[in-house]
C-alpha cells in the first residue's frame, strides 16, 4: 500500500492511496472459497456447487465488499501512518486518473483534521459564586407549598377569586371563525397560577357558577400561537363550578402522608432541609458551571471543523423533531433543517474541543474515587443504596456519566482556582426562583 497526503484547507486533507488489485483478488478468491462450502442453490447439495458458478452469482457483490473493506483499512492504516487525527468522516472518491493496467486501486480521501486548541488565560476572568444557605424561612416557605398542593377543592356560590379553581367551557372566534386551541370543555384553571393570559383571568374574576360571559382578548405580539399572536379574539365563557381550596392543617397526619413514619412534623421540615439543601448544591454547582465554560470558550482560539459542526447540527435536529413527535406533533409537520441548529452546533462542537484539549493537556480525567462518591451520593436516594451501587459497577458503560461529571467538576475547579472569583451573598428564593404550588 501507497499513501500521499495533500493539505487542502487550515483542517482539510486529501489522503491519495493505492492498494495492490492483486491483494483485493486474492481476498476475493478466499471469500468465494468460503461461500461455495455453505451456499444453496437449486440441484447442487450445500458445499457440492461449482465455485465458477458461485463466481457468477456471487461474484460482484462479494468483490464490491472486499473493494470497500481494503479501502476503509488501508485508508485506516495510513492515517495511522501519517499519524492523523481525523474529524468527522472522510469522503471516499474513486481517483479517475488510475489505470487498469497499473495494477492497482487507487482512490482518494478528502477529510478534515482536529484544530490547535489554544486555551487562553482565564486568570483575569471575574466568576461571581453565590453564598447562600438554607434558612428556616426557605423551610416554612417550602411546607407551604406541599400543603397547597395537597388542597382539597370544594364548591362554593359566591364569586372566583385568587386561588380558586373554575371549570369552564369557552369558545374562541377571530372574525366569527373559530381558531385551533380556542375551544375547551371542563377546563380547570386556578385563579393566580399564570397559566392563562392575564386578561382571560380577569374576565373569570368574580364570575358564579353558572353564568355566561362574552369578552374580547388581544393576543400579545409575540404570542406562541403564530396564527393568533396580536390579533383580538372574541371569547364566549361559562363557568360551570368555582371551587376554594382547603389546605391540610401542618399535622401528624400531613407529616404521614409525606412518608415520615413517626408522624412528627419535625422529621418532615428535616426531610424537606435535606432536599432543599441537595436542590441548592446542584444549582450552585450549575451557576459556576455555566460561568466557567463560557469562560473557557471566550478565550480559547480554534477553527472548527465543518464536519463536526454538520454531524452536530444533524443530530440536535433529531432530537428535537423526536422531542416534538413524543408531544404528540406528526412528523410530517415537523419542518427542521440542521441549518437551524448550527449556532448552537458550533458553540457545542468548539466548547467540547475546548474542553478535550484542557482535560488532556492539565490531566483532569475523572478520578475513579470521585466517581464512586458521585455513585453513593446518588444511590442514598433509594431505598437499598448498596444494591444501586453494584448495580453501576456491574458493567462499566453504566458509570459513563458520573464519569462525565466528574470531568466537568476537575474542569470547573482549574477555571475557578485560576479565576478572579467573588462571593456575592444572596438568598435561596432568589437562586432558585420562587417556589410554585
Amino acid at each position: 500500500m501507497q499513501s500521499t497526503l495533500e493539505t487542502l484547507g487550515q483542517l482539510e486533507r486529501r489522503l491519495n492511496v493505492a492498494v495492490p488489485l492483486q491483494q483485493i483478488e486474492g481476498e476475493v478468491d478466499k471469500r468465494l472459497a468460503r461461500l461455495a462450502k455453505t451456499v444453496k442453490l437449486p440441484g447442487f447439495r450445500p458445499g457440492h456447487v461449482p465455485l465458477k458458478m458461485v463466481a457468477q452469482q456471487y461474484g460482484p457483490q462479494v468483490r464490491s465488499d472486499v473493494i470497500s473493506d481494503a479501502v476503509q483499512s488501508s485508508f485506516n492504516d495510513a492515517v495511522r501512518e501519517q499519524n492523523l487525527r481525523v474529524a468527522g468522516y472522510p469522503r471516499i472518491e474513486p481517483k479517475k486518473s488510475a489505470a487498469p493496467s497499473d495494477g492497482t486501486l487507487e482512490f482518494s480521501a478528502v477529510f478534515e483534521i482536529y484544530p490547535e486548541v489554544t486555551i487562553g488565560d482565564v486568570s483575569g476572568l471575574a466568576i461571581e459564586r453565590p453564598q447562600v444557605e438554607v434558612t428556616p424561612e426557605d423551610i416554612d416557605r417550602t411546607v407551604d407549598v406541599l400543603r397547597r398542593q395537597r388542597a382539597v377543592f370544594e364548591p362554593v356560590t359566591r364569586g372566583a377569586q385568587p386561588g380558586d379553581r373554575v371549570l369552564v367551557d369557552f369558545t374562541g372566534t377571530i372574525d366569527d371563525v373559530e381558531f385551533a386551541g380556542g375551544q375547551a370543555r371542563d377546563f380547570a384553571i386556578t385563579m393566580g397560577e399564570g397559566r392563562m393570559l392575564p386578561e382571560f383571568e380577569s374576565a373569570i374574576a368574580g364570575m358564579r357558577t353558572g353564568e355566561v360571559k362574552t369578552f374580547p382578548l388581544t393576543f400579545p405580539a409575540d404570542y406562541h400561537g403564530k396564527d393568533v399572536a396580536g390579533k383580538t379574539a372574541q371569547f364566549a365563557l361559562t363557568v360551570k363550578e368555582v371551587s376554594e381550596p382547603h389546605i391540610p392543617p401542618l399535622d401528624s397526619a400531613f407529616a404521614t402522608a409525606f412518608g415520615m413514619k413517626s408522624g412528627r412534623v419535625e422529621d418532615l421540615r428535616a426531610e424537606v432541609e435535606s432536599n432543599l439543601k441537595l436542590e441548592l448544591k446542584r444549582k450552585l454547582e450549575a451557576v459556576l458551571k455555566e460561568q466557567a465554560m463560557k469562560a473557557l470558550r471566550e478565550k480559547a482560539q480554534l477553527t472548527l471543523p465543518k464536519s463536526l459542526v454538520d454531524l452536530e447540527s444533524v443530530q440536535l435536529m433529531r432530537r428535537t423533531a423526536a422531542n416534538l413527535e413524543q408531544k404528540g406533533m406528526k412528523p410530517e409537520d415537523i419542518k427542521l433543517t440542521p441549518d437551524l441548529f448550527r449556532p448552537q452546533a458550533e458553540e457545542r462542537v468548539a466548547l467540547g474541543l475546548v474542553l478535550s484539549e484542557l482535560v488532556r493537556r492539565e490531566n483532569l480525567h475523572a478520578k475513579p474515587e470521585q466517581v464512586k462518591a458521585m455513585v453513593q451520593e446518588v444511590a442514598q436516594t433509594y431505598e437499598q443504596p448498596e444494591a444501586v451501587v453494584r448495580w453501576h459497577y456491574e458493567k462499566p458503560e453504566r458509570l459513563n456519566d458520573f464519569e462525565a461529571l466528574a470531568v466537568e467538576h476537575n474542569v470547573v475547579e482549574w477555571v475557578l482556582a485560576k479565576a478572579q472569583v467573588k462571593e456575592v451573598p444572596t438568598t435561596f428564593e432568589a437562586l432558585m426562583g420562587p417556589a410554585k404550588a
